[in-house]
């Protein structure tokens, strides 16, 4: 050991380490050995690990599997990472081995070394293997803490932004519930409906995405714990899968339990899939929203214009006074890479091999990318683009009056075809509905006046 390096030892033998650095010998081959990209785990995800460590450790001391002194300068140690004060310690990249086994062993060594410190010479001696790992694999340890990450950030970010968006778009339906206006099908003119009944209709396209993602929630609340390396059980207690899930709750307040069948829950990952396909369900929702509200708001003079959105930047580096709308647009870029990262983790999910599914990294980091970018957008889009919408009562009206398929409303009166003929008629010698149905004498003023009421076709 010098004043930069100290020398750690694994299995394979001895490795310099930063003499500062909590970590040892694995995490130091797995920061070496896999110098790839920049992602790294989020510091939530850290913390989850260090829960679930903290759970296991305490769980032990309860089973007598562990003696009470080292579970407890364990969970001390994990309390500091789960308070963020070690966060500089996790370095390694997402793209390592597929089943996180280098980053269970950077908790379990990270853990060690600070208990360490804490114990003190006078304090009982922790291993990274025997102790903080005990009754552990990182095959059923790394998809536990898959599911508990999946579900705080479901619990902490992504359901409250939903709510959020969700209020403000029933916000603008109550706004805008009496405003008349043309339907459009087919992007053709169509039938009249209210704005209100537009907006309302994407407040509840949200209610079915949030009913649908704590559905696929709930199937993350089962956890692998237990399963060790293949599904056995091997080296853990009995009753251990109960007593750290219910640990685990107690710490969390989560009801987590043991999953019905260890063998799936370490070599499967269904209930991943199942919400990470609920993400892809929302991303579908929010693209066919955003896009509906730029389309109607687009212009401002020579587009639809139905609606005035706010103006947050200029939108031009070089026409003067443009403004473009910018909330839109960054919402369909976060649904499009949602789509992205399920068909990975779809893909992902497929490659099971017998006892392990060794693409767990890739598919939490999607899946954790895909509940943040949808909670950050969703939350932006609210704020700074919905809250803020109007509509030009004038415009709308304007296409009300201007609509042939307010003949819609004399089908039941003359029938489809003769309907078809008027508005057929006035759309060839461009003349209001009104004018062509007198021209052709096949409705009375009086008739057409008392049929044809926007108002009361919606």
């Amino acid at each position: 050991m010098n004043d930069r390096y100290r020398v750690e030892h694994d299995s394979l033998g001895g490795i310099e380490v930063p003499a500062d650095a909590l970590w040892g010998a694995q995490t130091e081959r797995s920061r070496r050995n896999f110098p790839i990209g920049t992602q790294r785990f989020a510091p939530h995800f850290i913390a989850a690990f260090a829960l679930v460590k903290k759970a296991c450790a305490l769980a032990n001391a309860e089973l007598g599997n562990l003696d009470a002194a080292r579970a407890a300068l364990i969970a001390a140690a994990c309390d500091e990472i789960i308070a963020g004060r070690l966060d500089a310690e996790f370095p390694l990249s997402v793209w390592q081995t597929g089943s996180g086994t280098q980053t269970n062993m950077n908790l379990n060594e990270v853990i060690a070394n600070r208990a360490n410190q804490f114990g003190g010479s006078a304090g009982p001696a922790l291993h990274p293997n025997d102790h903080v790992n005990r009754a552990q694999s990182s095959n059923d340890v790394f998809p536990a803490v898959m599911h508990v990450a999946a579900v705080q950030r479901c619990d902490e970010r992504l359901l409250p932004a939903l709510h959020t968006l969700r209020r403000a778009l029933a916000g603008r339906a109550g706004a805008f519930a009496d405003l008349l206006k043309t339907g459009r099908t087919h992007l053709m003119d169509a039938a009249p409906v209210t704005l209100g009944q537009e907006f309302g209709a994407y407040a509840a396209q949200l209610d079915f995405c949030i009913a649908t993602i704590a559905e696929a929630r709930e199937s993350l609340l089962a956890l692998a714990l237990g399963a060790t390396a293949v599904g056995t059980g091997l080296n853990a207690p009995p009753g251990w899968p109960a007593r750290v899930c219910a640990r685990l709750a107690q710490l969390g307040g989560v009801p987590f339990r043991p999953a019905d069948n260890l063998f799936m829950a370490i070599a499967a990952h269904e209930p991943m899939l199942k919400f990470s396909a609920a993400l892809r369900l929302l991303a579908t929702a929010l693209l066919k929203i955003a896009n509906d509200i730029r389309l109607l708001a687009s212009g401002p003079r020579c587009g639809l214009a139905e609606l005035r959105l706010p103006a947050n930047e200029p939108g031009s580096s070089i026409m003067p006074g443009k403004v473009n709308p910018t909330q839109a647009e960054a919402l369909t870029m976060v649904a499009v890479q949602v789509l992205g990262n399920d068909a990975a983790v779809a893909i992902a999910g497929s490659q099971g091999v017998l006892e392990l599914n060794v693409y767990k990294p890739l598919i939490i980091h999607n899946v954790l990318e895909s509940v943040e970018l949808l909670a950050d957008a969703c939350e932006s889009f609210a704020l700074r683009c919905v809250d803020g919408i109007e509509a030009d009562p004038a415009r709308l009206a304007t296409y009300v009056d201007a609509s042939l398929m307010l003949a819609t409303a004399l089908n039941p009166h003359i029938g489809y075809e003769a309907a078809a003929r008027i508005a057929r008629h006035a759309h060839e010698h461009g003349l209001s509905l009104r004018a062509a149905a007198l021209a052709l004498g096949l409705v009375s003023a009086e008739d057409f006046d008392r049929w044809v009421r926007p108002a009361d076709m919606v």
